[in-house]
């Protein structure tokens, strides 16, 4: 990406339609009701043969104190300070507002490259307000309609000498993308799943409510760049930011947080979930963190065998770990109910941690690096079926009807997460609890704690080699015989 474009407006001016056209998919939620934006939002942005980062900001209020709307108003400067460009978007059919010119005064200092855009423009009751932003001492504002797509040709004429001058910067920071491979195909490393620049870790955050989702990765990051506060549900949008953490190139997913459908009524918070559930799928590993306080609560339970559900590792991050007096106890405490409530994900890392003063974050790299690690695992067949043969010596199959099941081979078919498909006669009649009997033998035997594993059970019947031979009748064997005979 050659450039950076922040828009930047007041709230329910249209910067998050716009963000969705410019990235070609509805990233960003939108609807009606001001004040839906309040992270920033990142997606790579195409226009014409331009190629460029967009942000999505929170609409811009005049608070200064640290109220919400001051926090987001913050977040938003912070924005403009880091863009290349700020897109700074007004409403044409209401016009210039006095916090439209208290903002177009910050953005003349505080942003090198201003662009004015009038939305909303389409037809002549948008005519006044155009004519009314020449006022704003910004130059031209460019006629958009972000919601039909009318205007992207004047934005692009704007942008275009803009994007030739950050073009060279491009180049030197363009990563690797680029991966050996032999004449067979194979690539050179031997860990090709590894986190690269060009393929970083999808990692998504999950929890309830105001378990400190947004302030953990903020400490990851080193900087507030996720909005955070006491209240809860602050968090709207899946905000997903690039980061090298310690060498390890990751895209962390900050989510929504999701209380019981029950208690989701607005539209706006059921937008919110879905969202953070398509992080989900999207990502690699699942950092579901808990409250320290109220750990293992349904909904924290819910969204675990979720991540499960859906094939991703996981890894369990007990937040607030500051505040706790007797840790020792607690500790022995996690542990026993995690074995107990979630035993679909036995051996998961269990990690404390500390959002507010940042301890116990190394440990927690190092869990999301294994938990990948161990998601990528393959094993040989030859190793599986060695395996195998002493599984069903410790404890054979059961005999429905006196006809013991047999198992005859297995092999591994996929990775991410390990996937294994075993022969046996009468796979229907294999009790459930066998299957988890070799689920949990693959686990300890071959060290893969915690990763979901996916075992399938497929019929094949032993073959008799003479089956497909046609029996010699008798003329054949009197021709046989008088053929020797004559010999």
């Amino acid at each position: 990406m050659s450039f950076t474009l922040a828009i930047v407006g007041r709230p329910n001016v249209g910067k998050s339609t716009l963000f969705n056209r410019l990235v070609g998919k509805r990233l960003a939620l939108v609807d009606d009701q001001p004040g839906v934006t309040r992270d920033l939002r990142e997606g790579e942005a195409r226009l014409g043969d331009l190629r460029f980062t967009v942000v999505d900001t929170a609409g811009l209020e005049d608070a200064r104190d640290d109220s919400l709307q001051g926090r987001m108003r913050r977040l938003t400067e912070h924005a403009v300070d880091m863009a290349d460009v700020c897109l700074f978007m007004i409403d044409a059919r209401t016009g210039i507002t006095p916090t439209d010119e208290i903002f177009a005064e910050i953005l003349r200092k505080r942003s090198g490259h201003v662009i004015l855009g009038a939305n909303k423009a389409e037809g002549a009751a948008a005519d006044a307000g155009v004519i009314e932003a020449w006022g704003l001492g910004l130059g031209e504002p460019i006629r958009l309609s972000a919601e039909h797509g009318e205007g992207l040709n004047d934005l692009y004429a704007q942008l275009m000498p803009l994007a030739d001058a950050f073009e060279s910067r491009a180049e030197a920071e363009a990563p690797e993308t680029d991966i050996p491979v032999t004449e067979e195909g194979e690539t050179v490393d031997a860990r090709d799943h590894s986190p690269t620049n060009a393929r970083p870790l999808q990692v998504a955050v999950v929890g309830r409510p105001n378990a400190g989702k947004s302030t953990l990765i903020n400490k990851i990051l080193g900087e507030d760049r996720l909005l955070t506060g006491p209240e809860p549900g602050i968090t709207r949008d899946a905000i997903s930011l690039r980061i090298d953490w310690d060498g390890l190139p990751m895209r962390i997913f900050d989510t929504a947080g999701m209380r019981k459908k029950a208690r989701v009524q607005e539209k706006l918070e059921r937008m919110s979930v879905s969202d953070g559930l398509r992080a989900v799928k999207f990502a690699e590993v699942v950092v579901v963190l808990l409250d320290a306080a109220i750990p293992f609560e349904q909904q924290d339970l819910r969204i675990a065998d979720l991540a499960e559900r859906e094939g991703r590792a996981v890894v369990l991050a007990v937040n607030k770990w500051d505040v706790e007096t007797d840790k020792t106890r607690k500790l022995n405490d996690l542990r026993e109910a995690f074995e107990r409530l979630l035993p679909q994900l036995r051996g998961a890392p269990l990690v404390t941690v500390s959002a507010k003063t940042g301890r116990g974050l190394d440990r927690l790299r190092i869990a999301i690096d294994k938990a990948h690690d161990v998601w990528n695992r393959r094993i040989t067949t030859a190793q599986l079926n060695r395996w195998l043969v002493g599984m069903i010596e410790q404890h054979p199959p059961p005999a429905p009807g006196g006809h013991r099941i047999k198992l005859r081979y297995m092999t591994q078919v996929k990775t991410r997460p390990p996937g294994f498909v075993a022969m046996c006669s009468h796979p229907d009649k294999l009790p459930e609890s066998y299957t988890r009997y070799l689920v949990n033998g693959l686990r300890e035997d071959f060290d893969m704690p915690g990763t979901p594993i996916r075992l399938h059970m497929r019929s094949q019947s032993a073959k008799n080699p003479y089956k497909a031979k046609k029996k010699p009748g008798p003329s054949s064997l009197r021709k046989h015989i008088s053929g020797r005979s004559s010999k």
